[in-house]
């Protein structure tokens, strides 16, 4: 079944909340993959960010594109060769959106020249998935999962994060972005709409966006 996939290195995407580490572990147990999970939860200026945006927004932003550049590069230095596919679910991508949403003009400015020099050293995916949910949608997954520097987490931050996806991903020319509009969608509980997604990503796709809309 492994082999219906056209794509060694997938790249699972979306807004906070949207389901993108529950589809990378549910894809990877089905089809033997490796997963390449981001640890946010490591970043000590997280907390600190959520209360205190302005003044931490510059570290906490420094301190993701340090640890998501070592942990992509580390998939060039230590390849697993036994194991087929590997499927994340982060990009470098997300580090100029997220300080492109929470920098001062300055700030950004500087880190840019950061990103700028680090973006071009790893791998990049052979496509892009895009899960797209509605910012209510969001907010919901995000308070049942309970994880207390989320709690304060306001839909109109969560809408600014989504236009900067979309934004961003209308211009990726290098390779194929799927959006898959799943809405609702509980992929993990309902096999119909998890194996509708699978099949979505086993297409072989020209480079550029994609849009799909997912209803089962």
């Amino acid at each position: 079944m492994s082999s219906s996939i056209p794509y060694k290195y997938i790249c699972i995407e979306g807004n906070i909340g949207s389901g993108k580490t529950s589809l990378v572990e549910k894809l990877c147990s089905d089809i033997s993959g490796r997963a390449l999970l981001e640890q946010f939860e490591n970043n000590p200026f997280l907390p600190l960010f959520y209360q205190n945006p302005e003044r931490y927004a510059f570290t906490v932003e420094l301190f993701f594109m340090t640890e998501r550049f070592k942990q992509l590069q580390n998939i060039d230095a230590t390849p697993d060769l036994f194991t087929e596919y590997l499927i994340s679910d982060f990009s470098f991508i997300k580090t100029q959106l997220f300080a492109r949403k929470n920098l001062q003009e300055e700030e950004y400015r500087l880190f840019q020249m950061l990103f700028s020099v680090l973006n071009n050293q790893f791998t990049k995916p052979d496509i892009m998935v895009y899960l797209h949910r509605d910012i209510e949608f969001l907010i919901q997954n995000i308070a049942q999962r309970d994880r207390a520097y989320e709690k304060d987490l306001k839909p109109e931050y969560l809408k600014k994060i989504q236009d900067s996806y979309f934004e961003y991903l209308r211009n990726i020319t290098s390779f194929p972005v799927l959006i898959l509009d799943i809405k609702n969608l509980d992929f993990l509980r309902n096999e119909p709409s998890y194996e509708a997604i699978k099949f979505l990503i086993s297409k072989t796709y020209t480079p550029g966006v994609h849009r799909i809309s997912v209803n089962v």
